[in-house]
């Protein structure tokens, strides 16, 4: 297992192209300057002791040396020590609806992307939960199995998209079947689903499956997000709208949330319903109500002792930067000598 402590130094790296550009025009005018003196075909003839080959190993290694040190001020740290961690809290999972209907833009900048905005802010919140991750349309899989490494949980949540499940719809009971399957088989009662969707579906399964999870202590918060009003679905090329999704019929599909659903599988489980707005995704108001579920020991393996590896990158630095001093920008004198030696006899 490993991480980087500070990654925000990895914006670094946007200077490489800077400086290889930076190269290129002090080259280009360097001959320029020579032209002047000479003719550009004679230029190599008149300075034979030039090493253009040199030049461009040299910026080779400074670049690679740069590199190195910017992962040495990101400081790579590797797990050393996989221990057993003891701890309470509760079970959750959340159930995010990735259907097309979650690229509705009644949210900013849309459904989807702004509930992903509010669920890292969540993670960063949670100490001492376990957490997992399951993704939804018209099927249901599981994302992340349930866990207590939050920076996992943040780097899975980063990749979720509307191209992650091939069936299209919005299938909750699968959700909500997929999400209690994923919880151990214990009798504590510290489970949790947040089930984040629009709630556009069958009504009958969905209440069915929030019910068998009632049968199991399973508590089940729903968080409708979307306009009452509907809005349509925009078709998005390179971060442009080109137009709406449109049904068989050619007219435009206009997705809204349905909130009585919602509410009615928030209160199959003693769960609570909140609808989404743009200030708030009301994943606060969700936390409270999981607080007040019994807390239980969980058990979970995580690498507790992490060991900076930041010194071997300095050490590459230095190295690299050293044969770059080494090498000059003219023929060693030595070789040349050399060569008049070797011509003389």
């Amino acid at each position: 297992m490993f991480k980087f402590e500070n990654e925000i130094f990895f914006y670094g790296l946007i200077l490489i192209p800077i400086m290889i550009l930076m190269a290129i025009i002090f080259f280009i005018f360097r001959r320029k300057k020579l032209s002047r003196f000479s003719e550009i075909h004679l230029i190599s003839k008149l300075t034979p002791h030039t090493a253009k080959r040199k030049k461009i190993l040299k910026l080779t290694l400074f670049l690679l040396a740069f590199v190195s040190l910017i992962f040495a001020l990101c400081n790579l740290q590797t797990g050393s020590k996989l221990t057993e961690v003891k701890r309470e809290g509760a079970d959750i999972i959340v159930c995010i609806d990735v259907s097309n209907s979650m690229l509705a833009q009644d949210l900013s900048p849309n459904r989807l992307t702004r509930a992903k905005y509010a669920l890292e802010k969540m993670i960063n919140s949670l100490e001492g939960d376990r957490l997992g991750l399951v993704i939804f349309a018209g099927e249901a899989y599981v994302q992340l199995p349930i866990t207590t490494d939050y920076s996992a949980a943040k780097l899975f949540l980063e990749s979720i998209s509307t191209s992650m499940v091939p069936v299209q719809g919005t299938n909750l009971a699968a959700a909500i079947e997929k999400a209690a399957e994923s919880f151990s088989n214990d009798l504590e009662k510290n489970k949790a689903i947040i089930l984040i969707t629009d709630g556009e579906n069958h009504e009958s399964e969905a209440i069915e499956a929030a019910e068998n999870c009632a049968k199991k202590g399973i508590m089940i918060n729903t968080i409708g997000i979307g306009s009452d009003k509907g809005v349509p679905i925009p078709l998005i090329e390179n971060g442009v709208v080109k137009g709406y999704r449109k049904d068989k019929q050619g007219q435009t599909i206009v997705t809204k949330l349905n909130s009585d659903l919602l509410k009615i599988i928030a209160g199959k489980s003693n769960g609570v319903f909140v609808q989404a707005s743009q200030a708030d995704l009301g994943l606060n108001v969700v936390l409270n109500k999981i607080g007040e579920l019994d807390k239980a020991q969980l058990e979970s393996k995580m690498y507790t002792d992490y060991e900076d590896q930041f010194q071997w990158f300095i050490a590459l630095t230095l190295i690299l930067l050293f044969i770059e001093f080494m090498i000059s920008d003219r023929l060693n004198e030595w070789f040349r000598q050399l060569k008049i030696f070797q011509n003389a006899n």
